[in-house]
């Protein structure tokens, strides 16, 4: 029998138990080395989220100050005391930027003209004139968030706290005419861009703000301006954005409502309308058709949202002419709105039109709009002189010319309409009028 050997605590043990001991210390050693590797796993996922707990606490922290005011002046040496006198003039943004901004593009203001930052009083609000020094303005990009609650006084160390920092190894935020001079109390920025989007801040949007550069003014406190709070867009998304006004040359999916190789646009395209002016031709001979095109899908909210952005399109001053028997002439621009016609050279006013010859002006019209590829473009219409013998006929067919026909001076906000038989609107407008009609001539024909 195999001796056994007494332990100092009173247990034996048995020859063979070096063997166990050996087989406990090697799976000890694995359990350690699989430990570590876990244990790595874990500090690299740290490593990973640490600037993002950084920058989530930062802003949590920035927040938790702004709504704040009491204890950012009881904490803050930027604040100026009770005792400090209000600011003399603000600077402002005559007009606010266009929107959607994108990266890497120019922004401008709602008149798609440069930013422009003017001195104001600040009680009054009126622009001041010469100032007594030169004065350094200094344009920056701030969190969408400030003053959210509608305020329009603030400090300057609130205005510092929230201008945004642009995020690590990227390029400076705001770049361009960042630092301006001032002396007539406007300064102009013809060049201006964000390098970044907003949606990595938390409240996903940024505002544009306006201050003093530190040491551009020896006088006293001129408070600060900002835009409102607006995306920035990443360049990519401008290759889908819509145009304000549209062109006649746009792809139809400029237009609101309709999205690119979206199921409208896909409509519009089996039926040939693949143009802004193709939608506008077909909306003012055949609204109903139109509609009936873009089906149920559209509701009458979004057919109003999309006409009323085709609307805004200029027309151009092109005019096309279309011929038909009994030496009837009508001329259409490029919308194919009525501009223009005339019977055997004659330019005749609608409402001197018989039955027959307004049926017959119908169907020309609608022919004109089917063999649209075919037009043969004309000179603008000019202004033609009255003629007193011919305006006071009785002839139902005597066709006086038409007085208001001058290309040159475009027509009134209020169209002028040429009244015939009941039931029946005519007009004729002048083909550097903007869209403010349609023409419905299945309604207005008896």
């Amino acid at each position: 029998m195999a001796a056994h050997k007494r332990l100092h605590d009173g247990f034996e043990q048995d020859a063979d138990q070096p063997e166990k001991k050996r087989m406990e210390r090697s799976v000890s050693f694995s359990t350690v080395i699989r430990e570590a590797m876990v244990m790595k796993q874990v500090q690299s996922v740290f490593l990973v989220l640490e600037p993002l707990l950084r920058r989530v606490v930062q802003e949590e922290i920035q927040a938790g100050l702004v709504r704040s005011p009491r204890y950012i002046e009881r904490s803050s040496p930027e604040t100026p005391s009770p005792s400090a006198q209000p600011p003399a003039w603000r600077l402002e943004f005559l007009r606010p930027p266009m929107l959607p901004i994108f990266t890497g593009s120019t922004i401008v203001d709602v008149k798609g003209e440069p930013l422009q930052v003017i001195l104001v009083d600040a009680d009054t609000g009126s622009p001041c004139g010469a100032l007594p020094q030169f004065m350094r303005v200094e344009l920056v990009p701030l969190f969408g968030d400030f003053a959210a609650d509608g305020r329009d006084e603030w400090t300057a160390g609130e205005f510092a706290r929230n201008i945004v920092k642009e995020r690590d190894g990227k390029r400076p935020l705001l770049t361009g005419d960042v630092g301006l001079g001032m002396r007539d109390g406007r300064a102009v920025v013809n060049d201006l861009q964000f390098t970044d989007n907003s949606s990595w801040v938390r409240c996903r949007k940024f505002r544009i703000g306006a201050r003093v550069a530190p040491g551009g003014y020896d006088g006293g406190r001129v408070a600060e301006a900002m835009t409102d709070a607006f995306n920035v867009r990443d360049h990519r998304g401008e290759l889908y954005r819509k145009h304000y006004p549209p062109a006649l040359g746009d792809e139809v999916w400029r237009l609101e409502k309709i999205g690119k190789v979206g199921a409208f646009h896909r409509k519009l395209r089996e039926h040939g309308v693949e143009t802004v002016q193709e939608f506008l031709r077909m909306l003012t001979v055949k609204p109903d058709v139109l509609r009936a095109i873009m089906g149920d899908g559209m509701t009458d909210r979004m057919w109003e949202a999309t006409t009323n952005h085709a609307k805004t399109c200029h027309a151009g001053d092109k005019v096309y002419a279309y011929a038909g028997q009994h030496g009837a002439v009508v001329y259409v621009n490029s919308i194919h709105q009525l501009v223009r016609l005339e019977f055997a050279g004659v330019e005749c006013a609608a409402q001197q039109l018989s039955r027959d010859q307004k049926a017959y002006v119908q169907q020309l019209y609608v022919e004109a709009f089917e063999q649209r590829a075919n037009l043969l473009e004309a000179d603008p219409p000019t202004a033609m002189p009255i003629h007193a013998s011919t305006s006071t006929s009785t002839s139902t067919n005597s066709l006086p010319m038409l007085q208001n026909a001058s290309p040159v001076a475009p027509l009134s906000a209020n169209p002028i309409w040429y009244q015939g038989t009941p039931g029946m609107d005519f007009q004729i407008v002048d083909q550097n009028d903007s869209f403010n009609f349609q023409m419905d001539f299945q309604n207005n024909f008896g």
